[in-house]
């Protein structure tokens, strides 16, 4: 039977929509669920500010009246007027390995791309940088993110085939966790405090981050500008991210910062892996998810790392090397074996040097296409 390409238009396709990867997945070793109650928020214009300042268009594709395929296009208007390009984005593509209906979603989003006088699209990418983005073209047999997509080898094989190439790359470390830093870390932050021009901030409770969690946005918009496809954060989507993170986040892995005046100028975010919690859900939070979510956090030996930034001004003074002595200490002391640094772009050679002087290695990639239309 042909492809059907048919937009998402009811609750009922849209269900179909988000409950299609856990079919497309079955049986995969690795897969880890997403947390569905994020999902329902996520692709919902009532619930999710990023609609407020992007065209969507969500679509399934169908062969004989069963769903095969997603997809989900987008067009930023905030980035595309602070950047003054007429870029599209694909992004939620999952699909059985049938190359037709692939091919058949990407058709559906480039026409409807073109339609709005976009000349090139780019994916698989989100509303910001704070989604999912990238295909996974290396390391498939190591543990996912939640936070990256999880693709098979054929989605990327697919996608050349389609005329996409390389827009960037993003590599992942693997960094072990030391029993202690290494020497010049614990030399290089000592001298840091001793100064006392900078001030290390650990926590130990939600309670103690909340009047920090804006000023980490704060300095994300203003350090977070030239990294690609970055959109800054209104109140809005600061209130949308801290009521979504807070409710899981870990304060021992949480470091920041501040200057002699009081001021945030670096912080480093990490999170126990929960994949284990959310098989075991299948990603159903509530009612009884959130505790097999946060047993796993307590189990598992890999530390998470999701976000980090440090002040123009601030930079080359080693408050990267202070921060990673503290996280070092903190994830040795939580019995973690291993950190995954999440993505770093290919070209940050900076960020790379820092993570292959703590003994890291890469072991995953992950790839943005790009098309003209």
């Amino acid at each position: 039977m042909a492809i059907e390409v048919r937009p998402v238009t009811g609750r009922g396709e849209l269900r179909r929509f988000i409950k299609l990867p856990a079919a497309v997945h079955r049986g995969h070793v690795n897969w880890i669920p997403p947390i569905y109650m994020d999902d329902w928020r996520y692709y919902d214009a009532r619930r999710n500010q990023a609609f407020r300042y992007s065209e969507v268009t969500m679509a399934l594709a169908l062969r004989d009246a069963r769903p095969v395929g997603r997809v989900m296009g987008i067009i930023q208007h905030r980035y595309n007027e602070k950047t003054g390009e007429k870029t599209a984005r694909f992004g939620a593509l999952e699909a059985f390995e049938d190359r037709e209906a692939v091919v058949a979603l990407l058709r559906h989003v480039e026409d409807w791309a073109r339609a709005q006088g976009m000349n090139r699209i780019v994916g698989p990418m989100g509303f910001s940088d704070q989604d999912p983005e990238g295909f996974q073209t290396d390391g498939f047999d190591e543990e996912p993110l939640l936070a990256c997509y999880q693709n098979p080898p054929w989605m990327v094989e697919f996608l050349e085939a389609a005329g996409y190439t390389k827009e960037l790359d993003y590599v992942h470390y693997l960094v072990p966790v030391p029993a202690e830093p290494p020497a010049l870390y614990t030399k290089v932050s000592q001298r840091l405090l001793r100064q006392r021009e900078y001030q290390l901030l650990e926590f130990t409770s939600t309670k103690e981050v909340k009047p920090w969690m804006y000023k980490v946005f704060e300095l994300m918009n203003d350090t977070y500008r030239p990294i690609y496809a970055y959109t800054e954060l209104d109140r809005a989507d600061m209130d949308a991210l801290a009521s979504q993170y807070l409710p899981v986040l870990d304060p021992r892995f949480l470091k920041m910062v501040a200057n002699r005046a009081g001021e945030l100028v670096a912080f480093i975010i990490g999170m126990p892996n929960m994949n284990a919690g959310l098989r075991a859900c299948r990603g159903n939070v509530l009612p009884f998810g959130i505790f097999q979510i946060k047993a796993a956090m307590k189990r598992t030996k890999q530390l998470d790392l999701y976000l980090g930034a440090i002040r123009q001004d601030c930079r080359g003074k080693g408050l990267d090397v202070l921060m990673g002595t503290a996280m070092f200490r903190s994830a040795h002391a939580a019995g973690f074996e291993r950190i995954d640094s999440h993505h770093e772009m290919e070209s940050n050679v900076k960020v790379r040097a820092e993570m292959e002087r703590a003994d890291g290695r890469v072991f995953k990639r992950f790839r943005i296409f790009q098309k003209a239309l």
